[in-house]
Parts: C-alpha cells; sequence; structure tokens
C-alpha cells in the first residue's frame, strides 16, 4: 500500500476506541516508497519491569528496587530535560513519543525533585525551573501555575490521568495541592502549542504528574522490597516534613505506599524584615497502589487521601480551615496486534471550608462540597510503517455545592444560609483523533483535530436575607441595603443551563536535517468554557463579590451567565540544537504569539464602600468576554564546562521567559503577566557529591493591569545554594534559600491583604522569604 492510498484505512481505524479484544496484525506497507522511509516510533522503550514480549508473556527481567534515579540525558541533576527521558518504573501510554512529545515539553524527574524537596511543600513550584512555566503566589501548598502567560484552568493539569477542580471559590485547593512534592516521580509540561491527545478545554499547555512506578520482581525470583524515609526542616518559619514510601512485589503484583507531611509557621521576610501573616499551613497526602501485570500489560488501581487542617492565604480575604479529600483512580493498559489501548478511570470527593485564622478576626465559614470523576480512553495504532493514529474519547463531570452558613451575632450573614453554587454541575464529553506522518528522514508531521461537548447548569440560590433592605431608620428609610437579595431573584429567573460545543485544532511540522539540530513549526486552536464560578457566581455586594476571586487581588467578581468560551489561536516555532548525546550541551529557543477570542477577563462595575460609605481602595468587576493577544518568548539551555576524575564535571545551565498580553479591546496590560526573568545554575557533581549555584533574576514590573489595581514591583536577584552527598543507602541534603537575605516582592505575589488588614494604609505587593537554611535526610531500606 502506498501513502497515497490510506484515507480508507484512516477512516476505519477512528472507531477503534472500542476494540477491546485482539485483532490481526496490520498488513505491512510494502510499497517501495514506503520501505527507504524509516519507521515512526510509536512507543517508549519498554522500561526493564515490562519488557518487549508477546502478548501475555512474562517478564525475565526488573531494576533494583532501590536504584538512584536516572538523570535524563546525561544532565546535571538541576536541569529540566526537554521531551520524555526514560524513567526507571514509568510505565508509558499513549502519546509518549514522536510529535505527540512537541519540542516544547519538558520533563523532571528522580534526582533533579530530589534536589528541590528541602526547599519547597508546594509541588506547583517544581516546575519554575521549566521554560515559560511561573505560579501565581497562594497558600503555602497551593500555588498555582501559569504557563506562557495563560493562567490556572487555562492550563491542563493531570495527576495520574485525573482531571481535577479546584473546589473553593478562591481556588485554594488546586489540582497539584493533591500531591506532595516526595510523590512525584516524573512532571511533564508541554508549554504552547499541545497535542490534542493531550487535553482539552484549556489554553496554555499541560501538566502530566505522575505519582506511582511500580516495580516488580524477576520473573521466578524472589519478593522484592523496598522502603526509604525522608525528612526535611526550612528555617524561615520552622518549615517540617516527612517523607516516606514502602513497597513490596511478586513477579506478578504489587503493592505500594507513599506519603508526605509538611507543617510551617508563617514565613520572615527578606531584610531582616517582620513575618509575613497568614503564611503557616499545614498539609498531608497518603496513597496506596495495587498494581499487576501480564506480560507487557498494566492493571493499576490507587487510592488516595488527603487533608489540609489549615492553610492561610496572605492575598485573600479568607483562609482555609479545613480541606479532605478522597480519590479513586484505575488504569488499564494493553498491548494488542493493532496498537495499545490505554483506559482511565477516577472519582474524587472534596470537603472544603474558609474561615479566618487568627490573623484574620473575625467568623464568616464557608462550606464546599465538590466531586470529580471521569474516565478516558486512548488508543495508539500503527498503520504503516511511517504512520501512526492515536484515537480517544474522555468524560468529566464536575459537581459543587457552596454555601454559607448564617452567622447569628451578624446582620448581615443572617437569618438564612447564603447559597451561592447550588447543585452546579459541569460535563464535559470529548472526542478526539490525530494522525503522525514520517514523509522521509528529517520531515514529519501531526495533525490532530478534538471535540469537546460542555454541558452546565445549577439550581437556584439565595442570599442571607430575602429582604431588600437590612437595617431600616424609621423615616430616615433603608441605612443597609441588601443588593444580594435582588440579584438572587434574578439570576433564579433565567434559563441557567448552558451548551457549549468546542472544537481544537493542533498541526505540528518537525525538520531534523542532522542529528544536532531540530526544528518545529506548529498552529494550535484551543478552547476553553468558563468554569461553574465564572458563570454562577451571582452575588453583587462588596462582602459577596470580595469572596469570588482567584487572583489575589482582593477585589470582588460577579459571574456572567452570557460569557461564551474562550478561543485561542496559537503559533509558534522552536528551534533547538544539541550535540549528539544530548549530554555535553544544548539550546532551544520558542517564540510564540496567541490571540484569543473571547477571553474571560473583567469589566468594571463599581467601587467597593467601608462602612462609612467610602471607597475602600478595591473595585467590583463582572467576568466578560475580550478579545487579548499574548506573545513570548523561551529560551533554554546547558553545557557541560568542565570534567575529570579529580574535580568532577560543572555545567552551566539557563533558563529565560519573557511574555507580553494586552486587553485588545480596552488596551489594558493583561493582569498577572511576569516580566522578563531568568534562571542560571552552576552546577557540579563530583561521584555521589553533586552542588549547585542557582541565581534567579526578575525585572521590573512596570506593566500592570489598570483595572484590577495591580502593584508595581521592583526588579531583584536570589542566589540559592543546594548541596547533596549520597553514601550507600543515605542521601543528604543542606542548602540556603535567599542567600543574602533579599527583600523582594514577586510579581505574581498579588496583594498583601493580611498586612492591609492588621495595620491599615495603603495596600501594597506581598514580600517574598528571606533567608532560610533547609536540610533534608533520606533514608533507603
Amino acid at each position: 500500500m502506498s501513502r497515497f492510498s490510506r484515507a480508507p484505512l484512516l477512516g476505519a481505524a477512528a472507531i477503534v476506541v472500542s476494540i477491546t479484544a485482539n485483532k490481526p496484525a496490520l498488513a505491512q506497507d510494502t510499497g517501495s516508497s514506503a520501505e527507504i522511509l524509516p519507521p515512526v516510533v510509536v512507543s517508549q522503550p519498554e522500561p526493564a519491569t515490562l519488557p518487549q514480549a508477546s502478548k501475555k508473556a512474562s517478564s525475565t527481567s526488573s531494576p533494583q528496587p532501590n536504584a538512584a534515579p536516572a538523570s535524563a540525558s546525561g544532565l546535571p541533576d538541576e536541569v529540566a530535560a526537554s521531551g520524555t527521558a526514560n524513567v526507571p518504573g514509568l510505565i508509558e501510554g499513549v502519546g509518549a513519543s514522536g510529535l505527540a512529545v512537541p519540542l516544547t515539553t519538558s520533563r523532571l524527574t528522580g534526582a533533579q525533585i530530589q534536589s528541590k524537596l528541602p526547599g519547597t511543600a508546594d509541588t506547583a513550584r517544581l516546575l519554575q525551573s521549566i521554560p515559560g512555566v511561573s505560579v501565581y503566589s497562594a497558600g503555602g501548598v497551593s500555588a498555582l501555575p501559569v504557563i506562557n502567560g495563560l493562567n490556572d484552568e487555562r492550563v491542563k493539569i493531570l495527576v495520574n490521568g485525573m482531571s481535577l477542580t479546584a473546589a473553593c471559590a478562591n481556588h485554594m485547593n488546586p489540582p497539584l495541592s493533591y500531591v506532595d512534592p516526595s510523590q512525584v516521580v516524573v512532571a511533564d509540561v508541554v508549554a504552547g502549542v499541545t497535542p490534542v491527545s493531550k487535553g482539552g478545554d484549556s489554553l496554555g499547555g499541560t501538566v502530566i504528574i505522575e505519582t506511582g512506578a511500580p516495580l516488580f520482581a524477576e520473573a521466578g525470583g524472589d519478593v522484592i522490597t523496598s522502603a526509604s524515609i525522608s525528612t526535611y526542616y526550612r528555617s524561615n518559619g520552622d518549615g517540617v516534613g516527612v517523607a516516606a514510601n514502602a513497597s513490596a512485589a511478586t513477579e506478578t503484583f504489587s503493592v505500594a505506599y507513599t506519603g508526605g507531611w509538611s507543617k510551617a509557621d508563617n514565613y520572615d521576610r527578606g531584610d531582616d524584615g517582620p513575618q509575613v501573616r497568614s503564611t503557616r499551613y499545614q498539609s498531608s497526602n497518603n496513597s496506596l497502589t495495587l498494581s499487576a501485570r501480564d506480560g507487557r500489560d498494566l492493571y493499576v488501581v490507587q487510592g488516595s487521601y488527603e487533608n489540609i487542617p489549615y492553610q492561610g492565604y496572605y492575598n485573600q480575604y479568607m483562609d482555609m480551615v479545613d480541606n479532605e479529600a478522597w480519590s479513586f483512580n484505575v488504569r488499564g493498559l494493553t498491548h494488542y496486534d493493532w496498537g495499545i489501548l490505554d483506559v482511565r478511570a477516577f472519582y474524587q470527593h472534596v470537603d472544603h471550608i474558609m474561615d479566618h485564622l487568627e490573623d484574620k478576626p473575625g467568623q464568616m465559614p464557608m462550606y464546599t462540597e465538590g466531586q470529580d470523576f471521569g474516565y478516558t480512553i486512548k488508543a495508539e495504532i500503527p498503520l504503516t510503517s511511517v504512520d501512526v493514529l492515536r484515537a480517544g474519547n474522555e468524560f468529566h463531570r464536575q459537581t459543587l455545592d457552596d454555601w454559607w452558613p448564617p452567622v447569628a451575632s451578624s446582620m448581615m450573614m443572617s437569618p438564612d444560609t447564603y447559597k451561592n453554587i447550588n447543585d452546579g454541575r459541569r460535563d464535559r464529553l470529548g472526542t478526539f483523533i490525530e494522525w503522525e506522518h514520517q514523509w522521509d528522514r528529517s520531515w514529519s508531521t501531526l495533525l490532530g483535530a478534538r471535540n469537546d461537548m460542555v454541558w452546565m447548569d445549577t439550581g437556584n440560590v439565595q442570599a442571607y436575607s430575602p429582604d431588600d433592605c437590612l437595617m431600616m431608620m424609621g423615616m430616615m428609610g433603608c441605612m443597609m441595603a441588601n443588593p444580594d437579595a435582588a440579584a438572587a431573584r434574578r439570576f433564579n429567573g433565567r434559563d441557567r443551563a448552558r451548551t457549549d460545543t468546542n472544537f481544537d485544532l493542533t498541526a505540528l511540522v518537525r525538520f531534523e536535517p542532522t542529528a544536532l539540530e531540530s526544528y518545529e513549526f506548529g498552529y494550535a486552536r484551543k478552547t476553553r468554557s468558563p468554569s461553574l464560578y465564572e458563570r454562577y457566581a451571582w452575588g453583587e455586594g462588596n462582602m459577596a463579590t470580595s469572596m469570588i476571586g482567584w487572583y489575589g487581588d482582593t477585589n470582588g467578581y460577579i459571574g456572567n451567565l452570557d460569557l461564551d468560551p474562550e478561543v485561542a489561536h496559537t503559533v509558534s516555532a522552536t528551534a533547538a540544537w544539541h550535540d549528539r548525546t544530548r549530554a555535553q550541551w544544548q539550546f532551544k529557543v520558542t517564540p510564540y504569539y496567541t490571540y484569543v477570542e473571547d477571553y474571560i477577563d473583567a469589566d468594571y462595575v463599581g467601587d467597593q464602600m467601608d462602612m462609612m460609605g467610602m471607597p475602600n481602595g478595591f473595585v467590583t468587576l463582572r467576568f466578560a468576554n475580550h478579545d487579548a493577544r499574548l506573545y513570548g518568548v523561551n529560551f533554554s539551555g546547558s553545557v557541560a564546562l568542565w570534567e575529570d576524575r579529580q574535580t568532577g564535571r560543572f555545567d552551566l545551565t539557563g533558563v529565560a521567559s519573557y511574555v507580553n498580553g494586552e486587553n485588545l479591546d480596552t488596551g489594558d496590560t493583561l493582569y498577572h503577566r511576569m516580566p522578563i526573568n531568568a534562571q542560571v545554575t552552576l552546577a557540579h557533581r563530583l561521584g555521589a557529591w553533586s552542588n549547585a549555584i542557582e541565581v534567579v533574576a526578575v525585572a521590573r514590573k512596570s506593566e500592570v493591569n489598570a483595572l484590577r489595581n495591580e502593584p508595581l514591583t521592583p526588579g531583584y536577584a536570589l542566589v540559592n545554594l543546594r548541596s547533596s552527598y549520597e553514601w550507600e543507602n543515605v542521601r543528604l541534603d543542606v542548602g540556603v534559600e535567599n542567600l543574602f537575605d533579599q527583600l523582594y516582592y514577586p510579581p505574581l505575589g498579588g496583594v498583601d491583604y493580611s498586612d492591609y488588614k492588621a495595620l491599615g494604609g495603603a495596600i501594597g505587593p506581598v514580600a517574598g522569604p528571606g533567608r532560610s537554611f533547609t536540610a533534608g535526610l533520606t533514608v533507603r531500606f
């Protein structure tokens, strides 16, 4: 069959996701034109735990349970590798190779993650060394990732295949808060143009977190066991943490436990300054995983429990006073003559409470109950030696109830329960197809299309009081109006059911003229429907609107039933140069441009007032569609400077990013755009001893969002030191974060509401942590 007569085969293969039994192998391409082309790589090399074997055949080898994590491509531990380097024990599924892994993909694994554990308890902050990635500051374990200037729910986040949603009006429990950094086995980030097989209902890119890499005993061998325990300390805020894992496995079955616990008090700002209020937290995550294999096939069942009893938020009116979540997910990865089938299903239940910790006096309980459940079915089919087809279907349902019990001592917050989101539902059904073709030894292409249907609805709501006036003063009339009563009546009187029909397209072209260089050009049309809070947050009073928002600006937000989905058009080009082994030097640059139709920004409604009826410096905004554009460039590179047996190896690595964003309708700068920033690391390794000197430089944030009164922040440079030593089964990590105790203000930190609440005066940006000495000890058994 020539490569010009494959249309019938492409159409027939689209229904493969329903196939669950073996089928005869596809005939090989016998045309002379195809024989001179290299085969398409359709899967990662099989890891040692599941070696290449016939269907239902047994494995013959496995790695040692305590093997040290491999550094990616021979690069130093501090470097995020381009692409997806092999990870011992990690079972790759559909889309693990070829153009399904664009050049804009970065992977963190093993020692790269281990070296960062003493310095943070927040999984999102592990990603800051990846080009194009920054974070919105939030609680101590709940930062919100940003990719190429597109934030939070505009980024697809998958945790062990689960598509999780923040069940909170302030997004205090984002998906990455359900994973302790010590549990992360691999973190992949696809920035910008993303294949349709790696997520819909998003704009900026995809973050994929995997916490399990099951190990199995050798064929006919004894049961293998492994365990480790780690402890960490950070002097600033007296942060402590403990992590543990244990596993046991036979040739065909494996059971593993991982857990992490962390706690910290308020941290001190730099320059020997005072504490930053509302930065204390405590968090724990526990997971039990059962795995079974049958030849190359893998079956996994995992249950997890997460609890955050408290977490302060300096840039929000509220704090988290409890968050409890249970999740359950299953996976079946099976191999057939026609290709690979990867099936996952999941369920999560969250109970969440907000109120005030001691740094913010007062009482205002807010309860949320949320559920996420769904499935994904993906298939990868090698049609010929130069063609691969990926197809899939997925479903995700989110349910949400958000209510605020009355406070008996408050005139404004009584006598009824305020129903913010009542029986909220958001269903998404997605289907995709993706075709990859190798034209010759240098050129390859990927084309993908995706449809996502989104159905949303919610029930009737109610204010604290049905009365339009909360306080009458005789003939003086109403002294305290209740705008939420009228808003609730208007909201309940409208049809709230919404249906969005979304389409995504991705096109990638890769050119590899030699073994030393790669070039990639891409276009993506990506669509995201509004969230439940963006559409259905209905309150209009100062207090009610101030409870809505995940921006850290303490302004008030009103939802909008008439919002349209966002549609982003992104073009990008990536050039990558490297040595043949990618171990001595590499450099990559990616400029990009994104135009967003119906970008969900906000419109000004009015100034918020204090108790005396005077403007308090904050504003009320309503979510609204506007057109926007973003453009920028990401750089990354590394070079081996020196290597000999006496002094070891020295590497210099660097990452730099720039993004610019504008609301094209108003001319205002898009909120929370990271100014130009860079991270440069001098890494050293000598045997079991590793060291790093890291410099993080951020320019002055001079372009700010006027609508939200976003604060300016000065530029700064931080110096961090890290060192580790491994001896047999023991690893010791020590370091210093912010070596010179620099006073600085993270550009995406938001405003310091806690200080404003305690001290009064003008509100300003949040100060970052001052100098902190870190230490970690890991013992493997």
